[in-house]
C-alpha cells in the first residue's frame, strides 16, 4: 500500500550540475518519511561513487546500476551500453508498476533517450502507465521535449560557472 495519495512526474535536466543531487534530496526526504524508494542508474556503473555508498545505508531504499562502469559519450557507445540501457528500462517498468515502491528515480534516463540508448516512446509509455500513487523522477541533460511536456514539474539546471573550466577535476565526496 502506497503512502502517497498522488504521485507526480518530475524532470531534472539542463547543462548545470545538480540533477542527480536534486533527485537524491527527494530520496532522502522520502526515506525519512517511510516511503519505499527505488533508484535506477542508467549510465552510472561505478559502485565507488559516494551517493551509491550512502543510499545503501538508507532505510527503504533500493538501488540498481546499469552502467558499464566506464565514462561514455555518444561516439563511444557499445552494444553492451545499449543492452544495459534496455535492462535498466525493463527494471524501471517493473519498479514503477510493481506496487513495491512509492518513489522511483531514473537517473540519467534523459541522456539515455538523447543518445538513443532507449526510445522516448518507451519512457512516455512508462509515464502513462505509472500508477497514480507513484512519484517518478527523471534526471539527465537534454531531456526530450515530449518528456518535459509529460512531466508535472521540470527544473532546468543552468551552468553559469564550473570549477572544471579552471582545470579543477571532480573531487571525491563532492562530485562523486
Amino acid at each position: 500500500m502506497s503512502v502517497l495519495e498522488r504521485g507526480l512526474v518530475q524532470v531534472y535536466t539542463g547543462q548545470g550540475k545538480g540533477k542527480t543531487t536534486a533527485a537524491l534530496g527527494t530520496v532522502l526526504r522520502a526515506s525519512g518519511q517511510g516511503l519505499r524508494v527505488k533508484v535506477l542508474f542508467f549510465l552510472k556503473g561505478n559502485a565507488e561513487v559516494g551517493e551509491m555508498k550512502a543510499l545503501t545505508r538508507l532505510p527503504n531504499v533500493s538501488t540498481q546500476q546499469f552502467g558499464s562502469g566506464r565514462f561514455i559519450q555518444p561516439d563511444t557507445i557499445t552494444k553492451e551500453d545499449q543492452q544495459l540501457a534496455r535492462e535498466a528500462l525493463k527494471a524501471a517498468q517493473e519498479a514503477v508498476t510493481g506496487s513495491q515502491y512509492d518513489l522511483v528515480v531514473l537517473d540519467e534516463v534523459n541522456l539515455a533517450v538523447a543518445w538513443k540508448l532507449v526510445d522516448v516512446k518507451d519512457v512516455l509509455c512508462l509515464i502513462e502507465t505509472k500508477p497514480p500513487t507513484v512519484e517518478l523522477i527523471l534526471t539527465g541533460r537534454d531531456a526530450d521535449p515530449q518528456l518535459v511536456q509529460a512531466a508535472d514539474l521540470v527544473t532546468e539546471m543552468l551552468a553559469i560557472k564550473h570549477p572544471f573550466e579552471r582545470g579543477i577535476r571532480a573531487r571525491k565526496g563532492i562530485e562523486y
